[in-house]
């Protein structure tokens, strides 16, 4: 069989060692030659069309181990996937291995300590299933399709993080296979150096099987603010928004968004093909008290649609879902921080926020604040925690030929708004990485060397290398 070596070379390897390989695995190795092949190599964003050679479906930690030494040993080029969302289509790769960790989906929860372990293949979904059982919940993401594992390396958006913070600030264990084919334990005590840099440095350091995060009180029901405003009254609305999301209580975290109503029978009819501006807030608290607090952001104007309500935890985390739908839509999310929100900011974003060439293009404006803001940038490696605004442009489209002018409006667009920026992005919406290692540099900031050191110590060969590379010190 033809594969891909670390070098980007071609090379054939024997039937006999794939054979041996998958011998040792409780999971299966797949093939083109297996009917199921197609399905299982899919991954979220219909941009890519990666073949690897071979798929190791791992079963668990012994799987894991396995794939990483026959990974090492015979010199191929790998990659990994945990729930396959990321952008940049790093889960995938053309020739080589997949370690495929989807299967991996037990969650524990532990109530004596109020946390919960979860393996790499789970998604948000799955584990909202289990701790809301408890009316409990992890600081996590907001799609609930989102792959756990490639979220919290990255860092960990969602609605929590001015309450509780960013996953990775709720982490208390991560287990990890590492380049050597070990497995360990990393927590403040053991490993501390790596359990510094899996908090937001990505998988560069070795493949996580199982996270051990904090779990907190949250729901069942908490309490959406979801106006959706003419985006031309923009310039109107967000200086409002401004004032409130800035003095809000850390029970409150909002993003807003521009965004197009499609055609879909949720929506009035009339209201169809609208771009719109959404305010789109949550109160993780008493539903009384939250319905209170965010009844200001309903009267800024009159809204064209309002979905605010309270709501169950696990239907608002699902409330994205069916707008990123797997392999249906091309996807492009790139970020840069801003300075302020300011009206010269506003002014910078408002003509191509509203005038996107595609009209599923959501433009989103995260605010920051409150605990997740009240770490220090050293901490963990995530960086842009004392930024107030990310500024992220979520581009989906269904039609391959509009890839080059999705593309060029996106780049163009995040250049326009580097006068506003201090520079950096969150990592996870680094769009293809296409940059490279001034991406990574420009993500990590003064992280970045502390981070290249713990490479050379755990990856000296930088065998995890299909993600936002870090380099291994030289």
């Amino acid at each position: 069989m033809e594969i891909i070596l670390k070098s980007g070379e071609k090379s054939n390897i024997d039937q006999q060692l794939i054979d041996d390989f998958g011998a040792k695995l409780g999971g299966a190795v797949i093939t083109p030659a297996d009917t199921n092949y197609n399905e299982v190599r899919q991954i979220w964003n219909g941009m890519h069309d990666k073949k690897p050679a071979l798929i190791a479906q791992c079963s668990g930690v012994a799987d894991v181990m396995a794939s990483v030494n026959f990974a090492r040993a015979s010199d191929i080029l790998f990659s990994v996937r945990g729930g396959g969302h990321n952008v940049g289509g790093s889960a995938s790769n053309d020739g080589g291995l997949m370690i495929d960790l989807s299967q991996m989906k037990g969650i524990r929860l532990n109530t004596e300590k109020g946390t919960v372990h979860a393996q790499g293949g789970a998604t948000l979904a799955d584990l909202d299933r289990e701790t809301q059982v408890l009316n409990m919940a992890v600081p996590a993401g907001v799609v609930s399709t989102t792959g756990i594992a490639g979220l919290t390396l990255g860092g960990g958006l969602g609605w929590l993080r001015k309450k509780y913070g960013l996953s990775i600030d709720n982490l208390v264990s991560v287990d990890v296979v590492t380049a050597d084919g070990n497995f360990l334990t990393a927590c403040e005590k053991e490993y501390s150096d790596l359990f510094w840099a899996v908090r937001g440095g990505g998988g560069n350091f070795g493949i996580v099987t199982s996270f051990e995060y904090r779990m907190y009180p949250v729901g069942p029901m908490v309490t959406l603010a979801a106006p959706f405003y003419p985006a031309e009254e923009a310039k109107k609305i967000l200086p409002v928004w401004r004032e409130f999301i800035e003095s809000s209580p850390d029970e409150i975290s909002g993003s807003a968004m521009f965004w197009t109503i499609p055609p879909a029978p949720d929506f009035p009819e009339e209201t169809h093909g609208r771009r719109v501006l959404i305010l789109a807030t949550v109160h993780c608290g008493e539903v009384d008290e939250g319905e209170k607090l965010l009844q200001p952001l309903r009267e800024i104007s009159t809204p064209l649609v309002d979905l605010s309500t309270p709501i169950p935890w696990t239907m608002l985390q699902g409330m994205f879902d069916p707008f990123f739908p797997k392999a249906a839509q091309h996807y492009y999310f790139k970020s840069t921080y801003l300075k302020e929100l300011n009206d010269e900011t506003v002014d910078a974003l408002f003509d191509q926020a509203v005038n996107p060439p595609q009209p599923m293009i959501l433009i989103a404006i995260w605010h920051y604040g409150g605990a997740m803001s009240r770490i220090k940038d050293t901490a963990t490696a995530f960086t842009g925690r004392k930024n107030k605004y990310l500024f992220s442009i979520d581009a989906c489209w269904a039609d391959a030929s509009a890839d080059d002018e999705v593309l060029a409006y996106a780049r163009g667009f995040l250049k326009h708004m580097q006068k506003s920026s201090p520079g950096g992005l969150y990592v996870n919406f680094a769009g293809l990485g296409e940059e490279g290692v001034d991406l990574v540099k420009s993500a990590y900031g003064k992280n970045y060397e502390r981070l290249s050191v713990i490479k050379k110590k755990y990856d000296p060969g930088n065998l995890f290398r299909i993600n936002q590379n870090i380099k291994p010190v030289e």
